[in-house]
């Protein structure tokens, strides 16, 4: 019961971390031109407006109930901020930018948690320590698994303007990526690599800021 109780943390932590990486996606592509987002409700702190049913929903949930219950390793996505290129003032520029300001905004999550982290053990709060740490810690964790280059990942938009391929072949890959990324997800070396690269970074600010 303590598993699951402790997985539905991390969820709800994952939900709110989420929202902010889809919020700094759809601020970033408003104020670089384009308004797609905004005009559907994007632009938004409000979670319900990223959701999306599997990569919010049932792929996280599914790692806290299933029979081995909750791992160290959860991960999700929302969904997609829609974006429309030809509204940005310079696409190719812009795009990278847009693309970076979810995995940016999830970094900056990160240090602002650890800091809040250091703040809890100066007042004596190891509880709230702990939850801050294991807050960037899973913050840290969705910036770089959507660096990934699988579409839809963040990542592969960046490989997409690197590649110069056009948005309709990406459109199109895009659609059927998720299962990549679920198989992806499935495999051990990538977990490891992706739990030892989060892992280090967040060692890194921990030992910035005195939290030990």
């Amino acid at each position: 019961m303590e598993t699951i109780y402790d997985g539905l943390i991390q969820y709800l932590m994952l939900i709110a971390l989420l929202t902010f990486h889809e919020f700094g996606h759809a601020w970033t592509a408003w104020k670089c031109g384009d308004d797609t987002a905004r005009l559907q409700g994007r632009v938004s702190l409000n979670p319900v407006v990223h959701m999306d049913i599997i990569g919010t929903v049932v792929l996280p949930l599914m790692m806290i109930f299933l029979p081995y219950g909750y791992s160290r390793f959860m991960i999700g996505w929302a969904k997609p901020v829609p974006v429309n290129p030809y509204n940005l003032g310079q696409p190719r520029r812009d795009d990278i930018l847009v693309t970076m300001a979810g995995p940016g905004m999830n970094l900056i999550l990160a240090v602002l948690l650890v800091a809040l982290a250091r703040t809890g053990i100066i007042f004596h709060s190891m509880a709230m320590a702990v939850l801050c740490l294991q807050a960037a810690r899973l913050s840290l964790l969705l910036c770089f698994f959507n660096l990934i280059p699988i579409p839809p990942l963040d990542g592969s938009h960046v490989m997409r303007n690197l590649a110069g391929m056009s948005y309709e072949t990406y459109a199109n890959l895009a659609r059927y990526g998720f299962i990549a990324v679920i198989v992806l997800l499935q495999i051990k070396p990538v977990q490891d690599t992706l739990n030892a690269v989060t892992d280090g970074t967040l060692g890194w600010l921990a030992q910035l800021f005195g939290v030990h």
